[in-house]
């Protein structure tokens, strides 16, 4: 998982425990990133990682302890607050130099998670997300999660997350 969220208590983080809480029951294995607290620069777009760095991306940061977690994983989860119509500027970083491994051998499904204090915001992400990101790395979509407003750690809205981990 990627989270995006730079508060460690904030609404997206309470969506994230909670699908956090009931992967575990299932005893899934689930890797958080938090991306916020990382140093991951933004892609340079100079191709070194297809051309001469053989799928590895030619900076040093913190992108260097992902790579591996995502050559690995069957499932990614984004997660973020939605700033301006999309994911956080930290989260952005993390998913475009992704392009680096092209496309992640194990990785087959993928799920989004976000949080707002409107529901009038998510059009950005979402397109992004389905048109740019699963259509890239042919993924199948497991699922949409959304909160605003009141829904932000609201038990129901806290209970599907619980659900939707239990359901993997």
């Amino acid at each position: 998982m990627l989270n995006g969220s730079p508060r460690k208590n904030g609404n997206t983080a309470a969506l994230v425990t909670a699908f956090l809480e009931g992967a575990a029951e299932k005893h899934h294995n689930i890797t958080v990133i938090p991306v916020c607290s990382k140093h991951i620069s933004g892609c340079l777009a100079c191709e070194y990682c297809h051309t001469k760095g053989n799928g590895v991306c030619i900076q040093k940061d913190d992108m260097q302890e992902i790579y591996p977690l995502l050559s690995e994983a069957e499932m990614i989860v984004l997660a973020s607050p939605v700033y301006y119509h999309s994911f956080t500027g930290q989260l952005q970083c993390a998913i475009n130099r992704i392009y680096a491994l092209d496309k992640p051998k194990n990785l087959k499904k993928a799920a989004l998670i976000l949080s707002s204090g409107s529901d009038k915001v998510y059009d950005g992400a979402v397109y992004e997300y389905e048109n740019s990101f699963l259509d890239y790395l042919n993924l199948e979509i497991m699922g949409i999660f959304t909160a605003f407003d009141k829904q932000n750690k609201s038990e129901e809205k806290l209970d599907e997350l619980r659900a939707f981990g239990r359901s993997l």
